[in-house]
């Protein structure tokens, strides 16, 4: 992976341009946004239909609260999952590439944040509703811990471990 440059120094990575590295990086972001908008749109999806079936009105005044906070961070998410897309196509042919790459990471990133405050929401009521025990806080404690560990932990410990400075 190290190429000789030139004086014999060593350097890594691949020998392309900016706007090849630019291509490459987009190729990369669009295919991890289809797997993330794919489960955000799920869910959201599932979610918009609770509110018309009957159990919805048995729900607490608590519930309803987390079940609409739910609903506008599946729709936070969404927008933020769909919003590399809509920015691909609007920008399309302006040669800013780059820019729209690490633009869209952002927004990307930004919706597996709000993608994991809906997961955890959703949990959140849905194990309430299941079982009204005590248990359910520390339970969906442990399921956010889960996805932090797998989301950021480990992604960030690898960036950190296997970098070069």
């Amino acid at each position: 992976m190290a190429d000789a440059a030139e004086g014999g120094a060593m350097r890594r990575g691949r020998n392309e341009t900016e706007e090849e590295r630019a291509d490459r990086m987009w190729q990369e972001l669009i295919q991890e946004v289809r797997v993330a908008q794919m489960g955000v749109q799920i869910l959201f999806g599932f979610l918009l239909t609770v509110v018309f079936t009957e159990k919805y009105d048995d729900l607490s005044g608590t519930d309803q609260t987390i079940y609409l906070v739910t609903v506008v961070l599946g729709a936070c998410a969404t927008g933020a999952l769909i919003g590399p897309v809509s920015l691909h196509r609007l920008v399309s042919g302006r040669r800013v590439k780059p820019q729209a790459v690490q633009l869209a990471s952002r927004l990307t990133l930004l919706g597996l944040v709000l993608l994991l405050a809906t997961t955890t929401s959703s949990l959140l009521l849905i194990l309430r509703v299941a079982t009204h025990d005590g248990f359910v806080p520390y339970l969906v404690a442990g399921v956010v811990a889960w996805y932090l560990l797998c989301w950021f932990v480990l992604p960030l410990w690898t960036r950190y471990r296997y970098t070069s400075r």
